[in-house]
């Protein structure tokens, strides 16, 4: 039964974070949305290396590399978003075409 409430969680943080990522206008939303999509990946990964294999943490081993690629994600994101914002003077998604000058 507990199983049912973590995977429930995991989808529900899951389609939060698509729906939030697809529907935003906004950098810094945006990054918020990829890390509750991050977060619920790192949830099931936790959840079925504790159910199906318990010597083995291969699970736990990828959720880690998941929180360094958000870690890393945490800290180049706003960066960029405000070098973005100097710029342009502002953080909308469709107007920072950074192909065109």
């Amino acid at each position: 039964m507990m199983l049912e409430h973590i995977l429930v969680l995991s989808a529900y943080l899951l389609s939060i974070g698509i729906y939030g990522l697809i529907t935003s206008r906004n950098m810094v939303r945006a990054l918020m949305c990829l890390e509750l999509i991050l977060n619920s990946v790192n949830i099931n990964f936790v959840t079925f290396s504790d159910i199906f294999d318990n010597r083995q943490l291969r699970g736990d081993i990828f959720s880690i590399f998941v929180i360094a690629i958000a870690a890393a994600e945490a800290a180049i994101g706003p960066a960029i978003v405000s070098s973005i914002y100097r710029n342009r003077k502002s953080t909308r998604i469709n107007q920072s075409n950074l192909l065109n000058k």
